[in-house]
């Protein structure tokens, strides 16, 4: 496959350059690793329960992600498996791979 410079690209493919950059696009700053967390936090409409991506969402370094992480999975609330992927991605991406920082009053900004 070949590569191309953006300008090359541009040039050949105008209309799926303005596609992947135009008004409309939407950036994906998170990623979600669980079928089941992703899930629950998009079907959540009454008595929302906050997952472990909105509690890491609330950290400010990667230190309090990894204890958030923790001590989710000492409580029981996340399985080790899920827990080790959220470690991994810590490491390899950093706390803002899971989203940005959810501040005090988020909720009510949103509504």
């Amino acid at each position: 496959m070949s590569e191309y410079t953006l300008e090359e690209f541009r040039r050949k493919f105008p209309h799926l350059a303005k596609e992947m950059g135009g008004v409309g696009t939407l950036r994906i700053d998170a990623v979600r690793t669980s079928l089941k967390e992703a899930e629950k936090a998009a079907h959540s409409i009454q008595g929302y329960e906050p997952t472990v991506v909105d509690f890491i969402r609330r950290c400010d370094t990667d230190d309090q992600a990894l204890e958030i992480i923790n001590f989710l999975e000492a409580r029981g609330t996340i399985d080790p498996d899920y827990a080790k992927r959220l470690r991994s991605q810590l490491v390899r991406c950093g706390v803002r791979s899971f989203g940005p920082k959810k501040n005090p009053g988020y909720y009510y900004e949103q509504g």
